[in-house]
Parts: C-alpha cells; sequence; structure tokens
C-alpha cells in the first residue's frame, strides 16, 4: 500500500514539474525579446527572483534567531 501511495506521489510531482518548466521558458522568451528592444523588463525580472528568494532566508534566520535566544535565556535562568 504504501508502494502505491510514493508512485502516485512522484507522479504527481513529475506533473507538476513540466507545467513549471513551460511558464519559466516563457519568462525567458519575454525577457530575452525585451531586452533587445532596449527594455528593462528583464532588470525587473531578475530583481524580482532575487526579492522572491531573500524573503525566505530572513524569515527563517529571523526565527532561527529567536530560538536560539530563548533557548539562551532559559540556559541561564537554569
Amino acid at each position: 500500500m504504501q508502494f502505491v501511495k510514493h508512485i502516485v506521489l512522484v507522479i504527481l510531482f513529475l506533473g507538476v514539474t513540466f507545467t513549471a518548466n513551460a511558464q519559466c521558458a516563457m519568462c525567458k522568451a519575454v525577457a530575452v525579446s525585451d531586452l533587445e528592444g532596449g527594455g528593462t523588463a528583464a532588470q525587473g525580472i531578475n530583481e524580482g527572483i532575487l526579492y522572491l528568494m531573500f524573503i525566505p532566508y530572513l524569515l527563517i534566520g529571523g526565527v532561527g534567531y529567536f530560538i536560539y535566544r530563548h533557548y539562551k535565556n532559559n540556559k541561564s535562568e537554569v
């Protein structure tokens, strides 16, 4: 029974991956054509990607800091 669940999950993930690849190809095509025409959309897309990558790291770092501070304060009380 577990094996069937794993097979279904793999098929589901493969289906999602193919859809995501198509979207990335379209974004690249639009950015390249805009850049060749002298536009700045490609630069905006790159900055948006960096922004989207930065936020999760900032959130995880903040949570990690508060957990560290919480454990450090509790350790000094004991």
